[in-house]
């Protein structure tokens, strides 16, 4: 592949992926093999993929604010944690038999995202959001081992956050949108100084893709706000099912 067709293939990758992680969250499973078959070793495309999306969240979150949706503290407070998390994840090897865990991480997956849709309740604006009390604890818990899978691996790690925030806070799915970029936002930004001081990154590949991501997280942010839940439902679902297929038939 020559120089200008990877650079229209990594920005538009960039610019797709942008909007799945934006709306859902799943990305990575498309930029990780591409950035593989482009002969980065896997260490490598897994650290390089932090960068698009490092640029990527900060792009969704200005197009969040753009149609009058801010950050609230709670937000801020799970990506603290969520940063503390994703150092101990990024410092971790495990050797891990990964076919039996991402097989038992697809089931889980489906039957989680199944409840959340045919629950008509949860996400509902009806229903007040839960933030504090033990709600709140219970999130910066389940948070802070989200930030040690973010840190690990990122693959999927949005579409978790989303399901977290509309089943246990009651969150709606655009509101949690904006949260999961804080969260995003916070523990990428740990992954990246730990991979950069160990010299994993290609930072020409990462700020190609970066350009795509941008310009997809800029008008799926704003996009998502206007269209609603219904919208982020229906990308959610569909990026869980092809989460699923993938890590149950070809996670080697």
């Amino acid at each position: 592949m020559n120089s200008a067709s990877e650079t229209i293939l990594l920005i538009s990758i960039g610019f797709v992926t942008g909007i799945i992680n934006t709306i859902a969250g799943g990305g990575s499973l498309i930029t990780l093999p591409i950035l593989i078959f482009l002969g980065l070793p896997p260490d490598v495309a897994n650290a390089t993929n932090r960068i698009p999306i490092f640029f990527q969240t900060l792009a969704s979150i200005a197009g969040f604010r753009s149609k009058g949706l801010k950050p609230t503290g709670f937000s801020w407070y799970l990506g603290v944690v969520s940063l503390a998390g994703a150092a101990v994840g990024a410092h971790i090897a495990i050797d891990i038999k990964g076919e039996v865990f991402n097989r038992i991480l697809a089931v889980v997956m489906v039957i989680v995202v199944a409840f959340m849709t045919l629950n008509r309740k949860t996400g509902s604006l009806n229903i007040p959001e839960r933030t504090e009390g033990k709600y709140f604890w219970w999130s910066m818990i389940i948070f802070f081992f989200l930030g040690i899978y973010g840190g690990f691996i990122q693959a999927g790690s949005g579409i978790f956050i989303l399901l977290a925030l509309s089943g246990i806070n009651k969150i709606s799915l655009v509101k949690s949108n904006l949260t999961k970029a804080i969260v995003v936002l916070a523990f990428t930004i740990s992954s990246l100084i730990l991979f950069g001081t160990n010299g994993l990154l290609n930072l020409k590949i990462g700020f190609l893709m970066a350009i795509g991501n941008i310009a997809g997280a800029w008008i799926s942010s704003r996009w998502s706000v206007k269209k609603g839940d219904s919208l982020v439902k229906i990308f959610l679902v569909i990026m869980v099912v092809a989460m699923a297929i993938k890590l149950w038939f070809f996670n080697r």
